[in-house]
């Protein structure tokens, strides 16, 4: 009976900690903790605000960090705000007068057993107690989400209720209400395969109908807007797309790691990664990074390369619309390119392939995954108003057809990954970019053949001053004959010790002082210099070089080189900064630091 009770206490007490039931509010100053831990829901005030929210935010990491916001457009004034769930499984919040600033909604019928739940993921939820399917939900804050993009979250639509999944910016750091720029999918509409273009689902990001950043639509293995994503133990994407619904989203494989997207009030999207070291976000890519990523960036019918100045150029077979070098050469490139030669259409077109493509705006488009490239051709050559095709998955090879009709826009040049882009050119205008091409193949192959030439020309010359530099090494200098070791010039010893200062002298010996350097690269030397009053000389230089230089052990000091100019002769050891054994073992204190194991 006591352990009954026990238990019955337990799980009471854990229910209590991420649920609340009719029976049961929140009030301000209250929270619910998912059972892991990760996450918090309560009421919040953001930064140099006094209005109070409801909101999730992460408890293990980043405390304060808010994720989502239920009353965005509706903050409770003061500290008197509750939180509950009514029979029928509606969430509400209540201000002090007991009048209702926010509720949830929910068409599906709820029972006497409905509960709210804070789970894991962040999802708050609402479902029946007794329903044993974990994802079967009445209501759950992931179908709303405000400025971020969880794991598990989707971006997209459900064409059969019109359900849009989108993320919005706050509209400033101590506002969450909806602000100036969302994420969301494009066209909002059932997609079908029609001979009238709707155009391939994309998701877009917009300040207003204003299209700031196009993310692209996807591909078969990941979204066009992005480079060759490369496999990593971290993340898994999907895209589902089918007659009823269309959505975007991904999730975490290693629960250690925390990450999300967030869309800040400048209209940025970022995607940002808990550094436990650093204690801190640590932002991981911004979606925005180069000019190139505005959207429409060099107008229709150019390319975008951020490693070329001007960014900008026309497709072969194009040309600017203004014949003006300075409206080639500036910033604007809105007006795009036009074609070189009018297309023929009645068979006198062909296609030119350009590849490592991010592949144009589809707005105005149409695909069919059963047809293969080969009549995606023929399907684009009967149309006069198709300009281009491609492979709608470039899974196992490619398949499926994409038609493009009207004008290519927003077109980059990625450094890896990319995709094939079939353009529609007036077939002499092909034929001229071919002779071209091949023209160039032919100075490409006389400028190497010419490289080789003179290549071969400069090895045998450095290969004839080696071997006279070596014989006279053998015949006019005397005391190095012996030398097998790096040398190093005068000026770059005299640099790293300072010129030899005397704050970097580390001892004296028989042999001369010693001192501390420091190469250009990086790396810690100690210098060992004849002393010229000293009584070792050209004899003791050479054979202490020649000892050490055969000598190879971990435990002895490493030898890098020598100098030797007229009169100077140097050493130029590893730097030891422990200073040597004997340091220790003959001195009484510092000798107990070291016992026989050591």
């Amino acid at each position: 009976m006591v352990l009954f009770l026990c238990l019955l206490l337990f799980f009471t007490t854990t229910l209590a900690l991420n649920t609340i039931t009719p029976g049961r509010s929140i009030k301000d100053g209250e929270t619910l903790v998912s059972a892991g831990g990760s996450f918090e829901l309560g009421f919040f005030s953001p930064k140099n605000s006094k209005s109070r929210y409801v909101g999730i935010w992460y408890k293990k990491v980043s405390t304060g960090t808010v994720v989502w916001v239920a009353n965005r457009e509706t903050p409770v004034s003061d500290a008197s705000g509750v939180l509950s769930i009514s029979h029928n499984g509606v969430l509400s919040i209540m201000n002090r007068t007991k009048g209702i600033v926010w509720s949830s909604n929910t068409s599906r019928n709820a029972s006497e057993e409905t509960i709210a739940q804070l789970l894991d993921s962040g999802n708050f939820v609402v479902k029946d107690r007794n329903d044993s399917d974990p994802t079967n939900f009445l209501w759950q804050s992931f179908d709303y989400p405000c400025d971020t993009f969880l794991p598990g979250m989707k971006l997209g639509r459900n064409f059969v209720t019109g359900f849009d999944w989108h993320i919005s910016s706050w509209k400033s750091m101590q506002n969450p209400a909806p602000g100036l720029y969302s994420l969301r999918t494009d066209p909002q509409g059932l997609y079908s395969l029609r001979t009238d273009p709707q155009g391939l689902p994309q998701f877009f990001l917009k300040n207003g109908p204003e299209i700031l950043f196009r993310a692209g639509p996807w591909n078969g293995a990941y979204l066009t807007g992005r480079t060759l994503p490369t496999v990593n133990p971290i993340y898994s994407f999907e895209f589902v797309w089918n007659e009823n619904e269309i959505y975007y989203e991904y999730e975490v494989q290693n629960h250690s790691v925390y990450t999300r997207y967030l869309l800040n009030p400048s209209g940025l999207i970022q995607r940002t990664i808990w550094n436990e070291r650093k204690n801190d976000w640590e932002v991981f890519a911004t979606s925005q990074a180069d000019q190139c990523s505005i959207y429409a960036y060099c107008g229709p019918y150019a390319t975008c390369n951020t490693n070329e100045s001007p960014p900008c150029k026309c497709l072969e077979g194009f040309m600017h619309r203004s014949a003006s070098p300075e409206d080639i050469n500036s910033v604007d490139w809105s007006n795009g390119c036009t074609r070189t030669t009018p297309l023929a259409c009645e068979g006198g077109d062909s296609f030119l392939k350009q590849t490592g493509l991010r592949i144009p705006d589809t707005s105005k488009s149409w695909a069919d995954l059963s047809i293969d490239l080969k009549e995606c051709e023929k399907l684009c050559l009967k149309n006069c108003s198709c300009t281009a095709y491609t492979n709608l998955d470039i899974r196992e090879g490619g398949r499926g057809c994409l038609l493009w009709y009207g004008d290519l826009t927003d077109i980059s040049e990625l450094n890896e990954g990319g995709q094939d882009l079939y353009i529609r050119l007036a077939t002499c205008d092909l034929n001229h970019i071919q002779n071209k091409g091949k023209i160039k193949e032919k100075q490409k192959a006389a400028i190497i053949a010419i490289s080789v030439i003179i290549t071969s020309g400069m090895m045998l010359l450095a290969l004839w001053l080696y071997v006279r530099r070596k014989k006279l090494r053998k015949t006019g200098e005397h005391g190095k004959e012996d030398l097998e070791l790096p040398a190093f010039d005068f000026a770059t010893v005299a640099m790293a010790t300072n010129n030899f200062s005397s704050n970097n002298i580390l001892g004296q010996g028989g042999f001369g002082p010693v001192y501390k350097g420091t190469l250009i690269e990086g790396q810690e030397i100690a210098v060992k210099r004849l002393s010229k009053n000293s009584g070792q000389g050209l004899e003791e230089f050479k054979n202490e070089v020649t000892l050490i230089s055969k000598l190879q052990h971990r435990n002895l000091v490493k030898l890098f080189g020598c100098c030797v100019r007229r009169d100077e002769k140097m050493l130029i050891y590893e730097y030891m900064p422990n200073k040597s054994l004997d340091y220790f073992i003959f001195d009484q204190t510092r000798s107990k630091l070291l016992d026989w194991r050591i």
